[in-house]
């Protein structure tokens, strides 16, 4: 005789409904990422050190967000990277500019986004590599007579960022001299403009709203201004959104700061340049150091105590929602 409760004797139990809550996770420094039990997927971000200014300014880090990302039941080494250090720009000796560091969320197949480029560094009248900006995630600023470093190197899809701005002029041309802006994740840097020896701006940043609000990330350092024989004291070119750190102002600028400041921290932001007013030397900004944002997302799912019948057994199997 069939029995009622599908062939086991015992409580018939019905199912209950629950919720594994949504989870956001920031990683400032180096760790290692542990998912709740039944996560099997996030939306993630992934954003590297931003590279320092020189003359010219720092690309912003890579910046990379996916949406969603597969996560595997082991745990997940995460590596932030750290921003390029801060430079002495000193003429005529100058002092190459630091890309940033690469983040790396995962191994195996990780997720990486590559360090923002330096900025371009020699003011010389004999153009050298070292006049161009470096290339990264987004690529740093460069000095008059180069071209700014290439972004989304190397190459992701979407892409990680942006080229560095140009720099204006002819080397040495102290004249109508100026220097470009590092990239940003959503923008290129600014070039200078024609017969301005002002500094040009970073390119901007990308917002995300991962953490929970709207925070703007990776923008590129601003380009420094001049004013070696070309009155009057220029300014230097604004950060961009997301972190960038702005460019130093020429002497004798209202206000008269020559030093670049450094990329925010935890932003992937590029360092702003560091104005050469002559003979001397001026600061160029550090790059900012990446982050890891993994938002695990609400995970609803049945479950019972007791004893169940062979019915919802079979039906719960079936449906692969047996836990």
């Amino acid at each position: 005789m069939a029995l009622s409760n599908g062939g086991i004797i015992g409580t018939d139990n019905d199912p209950a409904a629950a919720t594994q809550s949504a989870v956001i996770t920031t990683f400032n420094s180096s760790g290692t990422f542990t998912a709740a039990s039944r996560t099997t997927d996030c939306n993630l971000l992934v954003v590297a050190g931003g590279g320092s200014g020189a003359y010219a300014g720092g690309g912003a880090g890579g910046y990379r967000a996916i949406n969603p990302h597969p996560l595997p039941a082991s745990d997940v080494p995460v590596t932030i990277g750290a921003g390029g250090a801060g430079i002495a720009t000193m003429y005529p000796s100058s002092t190459q500019s630091n890309n940033g560091n690469n983040t790396v969320f995962g191994s195996g197949t990780p997720i990486t986004s590559t360090a923002g480029g330096g900025g371009g560094t020699e003011l010389s009248a004999v153009l050298t590599p070292l006049h161009a900006g470096k290339a990264g995630g987004s690529g740093g600023g460069a000095t008059p007579g180069s071209a700014g470093g290439a972004g989304n190197t190397p190459p992701t899809s979407p892409s990680q960022g942006n080229k560095g701005g140009d720099g204006f002029g002819n080397p040495g041309t102290y004249t109508n001299m100026g220097t470009g802006g590092g990239g940003g994740a959503s923008a290129v840097g600014a070039n200078t403009p024609p017969a301005n020896a002002g500094g040009g701006a970073g390119g901007a940043g990308t917002a995300n709203s991962i953490s929970g609000s709207s925070v703007t990330y990776a923008g590129g350092g601003g380009g420094s201004g001049q004013n070696e024989n070309a009155p009057p004291p220029k300014a230097g070119g604004a950060g961009g959104a997301g972190g960038g750190g702005a460019g130093g102002n020429a002497t004798g600028h209202t206000p008269n700061s020559t030093t670049g400041v450094a990329g925010t921290a935890n932003t992937g932001g590029g360092g702003g340049g560091g104005s050469f007013s002559g003979p001397g030397q001026s600061t160029a900004g550090a790059g900012g150091s990446g982050i890891v944002i993994v938002a695990e997302p609400a995970v609803s799912y049945t479950t019972a105590s007791g004893v169940w019948n062979m019915d919802d057994l079979y039906t719960y199997v079936k449906a692969d929602n047996w836990v």
